[in-house]
């Protein structure tokens, strides 16, 4: 029997919508239809969460969608992510420590508005041929692997309809028919909400601020488009500008140091400010009356134990897994996963068997967010910790640019060859970079009680630090894929290295341990329950330490064993 469609997509956002466009560009004679519940255009400001990219998901919405000229012309430019941390100085913007590029980035990143955006994504998935209705209530799934889905979905003129397709493709976000249907749920702890409210205002931190000295840090507006995060202990506060002129406001909060019930409502958000970060409540409070809209999401992280089946079903975006909004993920997960699943689909409707693919993509993935995890879990309570933060943020920017956003933007993932020879054994470069990092985040928690000291009026720019600017300039580099390989084993090479010399310095503040201690990154502890193993001694590295110290604040005893 010939199908309706060969795929439907379950889901009209962001994930179903990028997704549709991959696949016809892909493969132009397959026949999409998509079915979305909002019944009209996404109002501009809408009430979405995910505003701001970063470079994986900016690489894939402007050079695999080909969406570069519309975002230059009809969506803000991103001045990266801008961090203010010295809580005991939140009263006084220009004496906190601040964390951001002072000029424009060489490797372009965006500020979205989702409503604009997705009105823009719809009408190019129509106009490449692809079926979209609006107001369709998917009811309900039928899955036949041997023979052909059925969809059944309604709309206000027909309360019963159904469709037959090879492919079925979840993009409900949280409402994740898939997910409960089947019941692949996973729970993750990481007890983290957060509310949001759009003003129909510009917000400019800048001019929170007529210190001279601090106006004259960056070029005139360039704060104003960066994503701003104001934090403290299990919180921070975003600030985001829109191209519509508005201004997105949010608070992420750790449920167990910030109850949820403290923000949950925008008068009871607007007291918590009040008391947590006076300044941005100064400024934003004569600004209630333009509030467009105000939104909660309650323990929003949550996992996933599938996400693509040789029998032709799939998740993408929030329907599969996510996790925190602190970096902006959000777009680059649905990157990966929509072009993991783009591969999966254009080769079935090309004849190839699957399986295989099917079981390594979403290994990949999986293990992939797993790794991520303990970037966010039990970190929030770092947040008010100025040197830990910028250490880790450091950190994690550079593993973040020197592994995962190569091999998105070199084909990596949907290599077979590449894949096994990162990812197939323990000592594989790609299993050692999540060993790595890991173990990083562990020393972080460890370090905590010892961070004490009250740091003021810098200005810290990760383009001032030579290995963070060569990982990010290598983004966009094309490797064949031998070259890859190496490179990746390089770069993995380089964080062991910058791992090293940090878990000295900060051996070096807790312990007054000397510079030239030998390290495994792999398994150093700052206190460790029996003497450490030295599998992978690394040893010092001059250079290495004269970068890391670029963002180190504590005085160093220049000690040696």
């Amino acid at each position: 029997m010939k199908p309706d469609y060969d795929v439907v997509i379950m889901g009209g956002g962001l994930a179903g919508l990028t997704l549709s466009l991959q696949l016809k560009q892909e493969r132009p004679e397959t026949q999409i239809l998509i079915l979305e519940k909002r019944g009209e255009s996404a109002p501009t400001a809408a009430h979405k969460v995910g505003e701001s990219t970063v470079e994986l998901g900016t690489y894939y919405l402007r050079e695999v969608l080909d969406l570069k000229g519309y975002l230059d012309e009809k969506q803000l430019p991103k001045h990266g992510l801008r961090f203010f941390f010295s809580p005991r100085h939140k009263d006084t913007i220009e004496k906190r420590v601040e964390l951001g590029p002072r000029e424009r980035l060489p490797v372009p990143s965006h500020q979205l508005d989702r409503g604009t955006l997705e009105n823009e994504l719809i009408h190019r998935s129509r106009k490449s041929g692809n079926e979209i209705i609006l107001g369709a209530k998917v009811e309900d799934v039928t899955l036949s692997p041997d023979t052909l889905h059925e969809v059944r979905f309604s709309t206000d003129t027909n309360k019963d309809q159904t469709v037959s397709a090879k492919w079925v493709v979840d993009a409900t976000s949280r409402h994740a028919l898939l997910k409960r249907k089947l019941g692949f749920a996973k729970e993750i702890e990481h007890n983290v909400n957060a509310v949001w409210f759009r003003v129909d205002r510009e917000i400019d931190v800048t001019d929170w601020s007529s210190d001279e000295k601090w106006q004259s840090f960056l070029e005139p507006g360039l704060r104003r488009l960066g994503t701003i995060h104001l934090m403290d202990k299990g919180y921070w506060v975003w600030l985001i500008p829109l191209s519509s002129g508005a201004t997105s406001v949010g608070i992420v909060a750790d449920g167990d140091l910030h109850p949820f019930t403290e923000i949950n409502r925008l008068e009871r958000a607007m007291s918590w400010m009040e008391k947590h970060e006076p300044l941005a409540h100064q400024m934003i409070s004569p600004l209630l009356d333009h509030v467009l809209d105000f939104k909660v999401l309650k323990h929003y992280a949550h996992n996933s134990g599938r996400i693509y089946s040789a029998e032709k079903w799939a998740v993408t975006g929030e329907s599969g897994a996510f996790l925190d909004p602190f970096y902006s993920p959000g777009t680059d997960f649905i990157s990966m996963n929509n072009t993991w699943l783009t591969d999966l689909i254009i080769r079935d409707m090309n004849g190839e068997s699957i399986e295989l693919h099917a079981s390594v993509y979403e290994k990949t993935h999986l293990a992939l967010f797993d790794s991520w995890i303990p970037v966010y879990q039990n970190k929030y309570q770092l947040m008010g910790s100025t040197q830990i933060m910028v250490i880790k943020i450091f950190w994690d920017w550079a593993i973040y640019w020197g592994i995962p956003c190569l091999l998105f933007t070199n084909k990596g993932y949907t290599n077979l060859s590449v894949l096994k020879r990162l990812f197939s054994n323990d000592e594989s470069a790609g299993r050692r970079f999540g060993a790595l990092n890991n173990q990083m985040q562990k020393v972080f928690l460890e370090w905590l009680p010892y961070d004490t000291g009250d740091f003021t009026e810098r200005y810290i720019d990760p383009f001032d630090i030579q290995f963070l600017r060569e990982f990010h300039r290598g983004i966009e580099e094309q490797f064949s894929p031998r070259e890859l390989i190496t490179k990746v084993e390089e770069n993995l090479e380089k964080l062991e290295k910058i791992a090293a010399e940090i878990f000295r310095l900060i051996s070096n503040q807790v312990h007054g341990t000397p510079m030239d201690i030998p390290v495994d990154p792999y398994t150093m502890q700052l206190f460790p329950e029996e003497n450490q193993s030295l599998k992978t001694s690394i040893a010092p590295d001059k250079e290495m330490n004269e970068q890391v110290r670029v963002m180190w604040f504590y005085p160093v005893k220049e000690t040696v064993s």
